[in-house]
């Protein structure tokens, strides 16, 4: 047995409609219903599966809890255009632009957090 990429990560939220509208204004993402009327933010061959607290889909978490996520998404824009564009999005950034590690080799990382308070990062693959 190999994994090979990750196809989808769930996350349990407050509000639905609210994460979705920041996702799409902060990040680009586009909203998708599948199933019996399921959502979902997509982006490159990936996509986040929406849970609303206290409603969520089985099987599920053990713990499920909105806020409680950490997540790092690469980007092919120039970070300084991301954070321009978090600026004007009225996103406030925790930290960053800093110097992290990610699964393929260094990352350029800006830090800031959705209306759940999980932690987006947001980098750019740098030179090694």
């Amino acid at each position: 047995m190999r994994v090979t990429a990750i196809d989808h990560v769930v996350l349990t939220v407050g509000h639905i409609d609210r994460t979705i509208a920041f996702y799409e204004r902060a990040l680009g993402m586009r909203a998708v219903t599948f199933g019996e009327g399921r959502r979902a933010l997509a982006f490159g061959e990936q996509k986040l599966n929406l849970h609303q607290a206290g409603r969520e889909f089985k099987p599920n978490a053990r713990i499920a809890t909105a806020g409680s996520a950490d997540i790092c998404f690469r980007t092919d824009v120039p970070l300084d255009d991301v954070v321009a564009h978090l600026r004007r999005e009225g996103i406030t950034i925790e930290l960053g632009p800093v110097a992290k590690t990610g699964a393929r080799g260094p990352l350029r990382s800006v830090y800031f957090r959705d209306p759940d308070g999980n932690l987006i990062e947001v980098a750019n693959e740098t030179a090694s």
